[in-house]
């Protein structure tokens, strides 16, 4: 265990009997038993350290696979069940009477004549009696030890300046000899005036930084109304811009529109001339025809060139067609606009972002230099970087285009807690009470039950959904180089800064990186979808469904290559789906 998990939160003293609950948190048993006897009455339970709530009372599970445990766990009768703990008894951190006997009480006051400590029992005699008038009672104080001379065994009652260090009277017959001596009254009234000066002077730095502290959040309150001025006309702009651009399209296409309403207007009235003339020619045709057949000459004479001459008076009309007309000119015109558009608005965005740059918000003065805070700070390149590459037009928001980035991973038992067990082609992980037959590696977690899976993640993006049940369990991404052994913070996924989690109890949940938590009141989700986008930085954990909510999401600048990981409570369990 590290020392954190040595000392009892509540209590403040050394774990007895120590219990951990779904968060991972562990305390005595005594103390958190009373501490939720307290909470019966309202129906919820929080977490003392983390204050994540439970809408039931969890059960809470013995450590016995602690080094810190070996000998209760080899001792055949169990312990029996500790007091009460008594908040008056002083802890590993407060000063204890020096007269009680067992289990001592906590000091109120400490005699600098008696050396010694003691608790408002023991020190009724100091005020009762005569024969302490002249001792000298403090606050109580540790390390009474440091009163006496070690080498002589004497109160310290002079102050030698020339070594800087409180002596005895026996110090100045050889070991301070002709030395620069003063009583330690005097020494300390000098020390004192020093001390005025001092703290007069820090309290002036006080006035100052408060001075400024207010200046800075009067310029931090004029900054975001600004940045939200800014951000209302840029998006009335920019509306403006659409309605602009809708406009332009709607005149386009009403171009287009008669365009081709009056080029259909005249191939049909071309087309209905035509078809008349086709008629006219057929009929003359079948006449022609018929006169070919007749048997008197003079009726086939005078018809013909009664036909011929009306044949010759008649000009039949030529349509000729264009077969280069398209709409296709308006297509490249649109074409043009939106490159024009685009370089013009990538090349403003920039001038924008070096703009904003130059403008220091506030600035730090200090002995290594001068160091600028800007409002908001964009990365120029970063910038031009991104506009000119073709990023993804928007996030995934539907499960379909989720599944896009679907990917499949499976669970390394090189890595599993021996506890955790594995199962449905190392897919579903559960924590059971018997170990599991498991080789040695290194690489095992073998004090948290928890997992991580085989495949690294790195420059992309990818989906996978778990599915979970029981009291509590944790899923996230870390980095390779997570510490395996111990309880510590260390080892704990999500709890330190190689690691990103989300918790899950059946009434809330948790999201955590570092010293950082986050509470979060989300519906009851039995599946979880996990997005990593590795390039832009984020980690999001939805819950699932044809519409996908968001419970929380992550930013992050990923360093290395991020296994995905699970911690898993008794009765407990999760399975990655497959996709």
């Amino acid at each position: 265990m590290s020392f954190d998990q040595d000392i009892c939160f509540l209590c403040k003293e050394d774990l007895r009997d120590p219990v951990s609950i779904p968060c991972g948190h562990i305390f005595c048993s005594i103390c958190l038993r009373t501490y939720w006897d307290h909470a019966d009455h309202t129906g919820q339970y929080l977490c003392p350290q983390c204050r994540v709530s439970y809408n039931k009372r969890p059960a809470p599970r013995r450590l016995q696979t602690s080094r810190s445990l070996s000998a209760v766990k080899l001792s055949e009768a169990a312990p029996p069940a500790p007091p009460s703990p008594d908040y008056n008894y002083a802890g590993a951190r407060d000063v204890a009477c020096d007269i009680c006997i067992g289990k001592k009480l906590k000091a109120v006051k400490s005699c600098l004549m008696c050396l010694a400590s003691y608790c408002e029992k023991h020190l009724k005699p100091h005020y009762e009696s005569a024969t302490f008038k002249r001792h000298k009672l403090v606050d109580e104080i540790g390390h009474l030890d440091r009163q006496i001379c070690p080498q002589h065994q004497k109160g310290l009652e002079l102050y030698c300046r020339t070594d800087q260090m409180c002596i005895c009277v026996l110090c100045t017959v050889k070991e301070h000899k002709g030395h620069d001596m003063v009583s330690a009254e005097q020494e300390r009234n000098e020390m004192q005036q020093r001390l005025g000066a001092t703290q007069a002077e820090i309290q002036e730095k006080i006035h100052d930084r408060v001075k400024q502290m207010d200046e800075l959040k009067q310029a931090v309150e004029a900054l975001k109304n600004s940045a939200t001025r800014a951000l209302q006309e840029s998006e009335k702009l920019f509306g403006d811009m659409l309605h602009s651009i809708e406009r332009m399209q709607q005149e386009m296409a009403k171009l287009i529109s008669s365009n081709k309403k009056s080029a259909l207007n005249t191939a049909e009235s071309h087309m209905d001339r035509l078809s008349q003339e086709i008629t006219d020619l057929k009929r003359r045709d079948n006449e022609l025809t018929q006169l070919s057949r007749t048997e008197d000459h003079i009726h086939f004479i005078q018809s013909y060139h009664m036909i011929d001459a009306q044949t010759d008076a008649e000009e039949l009309p030529t349509v000729s067609v264009n077969p280069y007309f398209s709409f296709g000119s308006v297509t490249k015109a649109v074409s043009e606009l939106k490159q024009h558009l685009n370089e013009y608005g990538n090349e403003e965005l920039v001038k924008v972002a070096t703009t904003v740059n130059k403008m220091p918000f506030c600035q730090l003065d200090d002995r290594k230099g001068r160091k600028s805070i800007k409002a908001d700070e964009v990365d120029v390149s970063k910038v031009q970087r991104t506009l000119s590459s073709a990023p993804r037009s928007q996030a995934p928001r539907t499960r379909d285009e989720f599944l896009k980035y679907a990917c499949q991973l499976t669970l390394d038992p090189n890595t599993a807690y021996k506890q955790l067990y594995l199962s449905r082609s190392n897919r579903k992980a559960a924590l059971k009470r018997d170990p599991q037959s498991y080789l040695e590696s290194p690489n095992r977690f073998d004090c948290l039950p928890q997992v991580l899976c085989k495949e690294a993640l790195s420059s992309g993006a990818y989906y996978w959904e778990v599915d979970w049940s029981g009291e509590g369990v944790s899923l996230g991404i870390t980095y390779k180089g997570i510490k395996r052994t111990g309880y510590g913070d260390s080892a704990r996924i999500g709890y330190n800064r190689k690691s990103w989690s989300l918790f899950c109890s059946d009434s809330s949940y948790s999201a955590r990186h570092s010293k950082d938590q986050v509470e979060i009141n989300a519906p009851y989700s039995s599946r979880i979808g996990v997005f990593l986008d590795y390039d832009s930085g984020t980690l999001s954990f939805y819950s699932v469904a044809e519409t996908m909510s968001l419970i929380h999401q992550f930013k992050a600048s990923f360093a290395e290559p991020v296994y995905p990981g699970f911690w898993v409570w008794y009765e407990s369990a999760i399975c990655i789906c497959q996709l």
